[in-house]
């Protein structure tokens, strides 16, 4: 019941994503993006981590299910992060985000290229090959996430 209920957050998250930042009213709009885009994110992750860790069985395709979810959130998430929304609180977003754009940019551009390589791994039925594009794809988030964001 889980994956159907994610599947369709992220399909009404994918749809709104192409104009959602023309359409930020307010930047605690921007915020709400940003945030409810990273807990899908997140949770999708979570699951691939318990299957690459061992803590629930391997399934083919639901890692599949999972990893296409990430890589959609993965290009979703920057929208939320445009100039003018670095002043909303609660937020554990750094103030680095806004001062070193270009560098954060790099780090959302590599998410976004190592969760197409885990969808890619996922298809091919290989917990092995999971393993390792989860691997970088877990290692972006946390390098980018202990740079930018305030625990």
């Amino acid at each position: 019941m889980r994956i159907p209920v994610s599947l369709a957050i992220a399909a009404t998250v994918a749809v709104m994503a192409g104009p959602a930042s023309a359409q930020f009213a307010k930047p605690e709009d921007a915020a709400k993006y940003r945030q409810g885009v990273m807990f899908v994110m997140s949770q999708h992750v979570g699951r691939l981590g318990a299957m690459t860790s061992g803590r629930v069985p391997y399934d083919a395709r639901v890692a599949t299910e999972n990893a296409e979810i990430v890589a959609d959130m993965a290009k979703l998430a920057w929208a939320g992060f445009g100039p003018g929304y670095d002043k909303v609180t609660p937020s554990r977003a750094k103030a680095e985000i806004w001062s070193e754009q270009a560098k954060f940019k790099e780090h959302g551009e590599k998410l976004i290229a190592d969760s197409t390589k885990l969808v890619a791994a996922a298809k091919t039925n290989n917990l092995d090959n999971l393993k390792a594009a989860f691997g970088a794809t877990a290692g972006n988030c946390k390098t980018c996430h202990d740079a930018y964001r305030r625990d």
